[in-house]
């Protein structure tokens, strides 16, 4: 048997952030990021909406990209003053997980942050609160998901927190969030949904709900992603991209990612790479190196018009180079040797990264340090002959 985890509530296209107004509690703990979303004006869009709901509100903002534990700390004791029933996770990814953590610490303060490590670890929620998430980034799916990334900025790690407990009460996919996305967070983020959108399809738990919803999420940004960077105010290639973006989670909610993500995790903590800047390099590689373990590639390839793993991998390839995003982790600007003194390091933890065990090919230390290694120069992955 199994069971579909979403959101409770799902509210999406253009101008559904308004579903906010129709909120019934007393007390909305609202966590964002930096300055964008107030900018645009959509956080006092939000606050207005759920003030006209009769809804207290407190804004915690200033959340960083890659959100820290410390910061999760921090802003569970702002709640524990403020005492909200909803907490409003509204932004970019870093703003909703960094949220989702802080809720953690709100209704259990005297959780170990050590002790979420462990997969499905998170004690029960919604004694105290309920989540919204909002999100203004089309790309980690986190307004669907029962995951949080945060970074260990002493250890240089991202830890992926997973639980069910985690996945938001209600959902607001609203594409005209999007307008103000700078173009290069367009492609990053559209190409983190593609991914989700793969790693979800051939993971190692057979579901058939994510499998439809990871192909139907590929062919929507295969079709919108370039038009989504080159004309931001389209608000049709927005929304589109949005939904992609929820499909893509609501897929990897119910089947999990693999060694594309663990292995971005790292050179996310630990040189600042963008996550979807990193997905789409490792990505085509992780095709070559899983297809010799799976058979599934060419279904996805089929949704796109052609018919082989390789072909889905150089397709993707194709896509990165056309929303202006680079092939390889050398041209970030590592140097050779800083890259060869960490690489040890980030393989172990992708090793033991929990995406990674739902790859659909079990992976070896020596495999990771392969991928790596292709990766770094921007060449193509091949089994037992990778060098540099």
């Amino acid at each position: 048997m199994s069971k579909l985890f979403v959101a409770s509530e799902v509210f999406h296209g253009p101008g559904s952030l308004e579903e906010l107004k129709n909120i019934k509690g007393k007390k909305a703990f609202v966590v964002t990021g930096g300055s964008s979303m107030k900018k645009s004006g959509t956080l006092d869009r939000a606050v207005a909406f759920l003030n006209e709901a009769g809804i207290e509100t407190f804004v915690f903002d200033g959340v960083e990209e890659d959100p820290s534990s410390a910061t999760s700390f921090k802003g569970a004791a702002a709640m524990s003053e403020f005492q909200p029933d909803w907490i409003v996770g509204i932004g970019g990814c870093s703003a909703i997980d960094a949220a989702k953590t802080m809720w953690i610490f709100y209704e259990h303060p005297d959780t170990e942050f050590d002790s979420l490590i462990k997969p499905f670890n998170v004690p029960v929620l919604r004694n105290k609160a309920k989540f919204i998430a909002i999100p203004s980034t089309s790309g980690t799916g986190t307004e669907t998901t029962g995951l949080a990334v945060i970074t260990d900025r002493e250890k240089g790690v991202k830890y992926p927190i997973v639980s069910y407990e985690l996945t938001p009460d209600v959902a607001i996919i609203d594409g005209e969030i999007c307008a103000s996305m700078p173009a290069h967070v367009t492609s990053n983020t559209g190409l983190d949904a593609l991914t989700h959108c793969v790693e979800a399809f051939v993971s190692n738990i057979d579901d058939n709900f994510a499998d439809v919803l990871a192909k139907g999420g590929l062919e929507i940004v295969f079709d919108n992603l370039e038009e989504a960077v080159k004309n931001p105010s389209n608000i049709t290639a927005r929304q589109n991209m949005h939904d992609a973006s929820f499909m893509g989670g609501l897929a990897f909610n119910n089947a999990w990612l693999g060694i594309v993500h663990s292995l971005s995790h790292q050179v996310g903590a630990l040189y600042g790479i963008p996550h979807g800047c990193a997905n789409a390099i490792f990505l085509p590689n992780v095709i070559r190196y899983n297809a010799l373990a799976t058979n599934k590639y060419p279904a996805l390839a089929k949704v796109i018009g052609v018919a082989t793993a390789e072909d889905l991998a150089q397709a993707i390839e194709g896509l990165r180079s056309r929303v202006n995003n680079i092939s390889s982790l050398k041209e970030f600007g590592i140097s050779k040797e800083d890259w060869d003194k960490n690489l040890d390091y980030i393989a172990n933890n992708a090793l033991i990264d929990p995406c990674t065990g739902f790859n659909p090919r079990v992976s070896t230390l020596e495999d990771l340090k392969d991928i790596y290694n292709a990766c770094y120069e921007g060449i193509f992955y091949t089994e037992n002959a990778v060098t540099i």
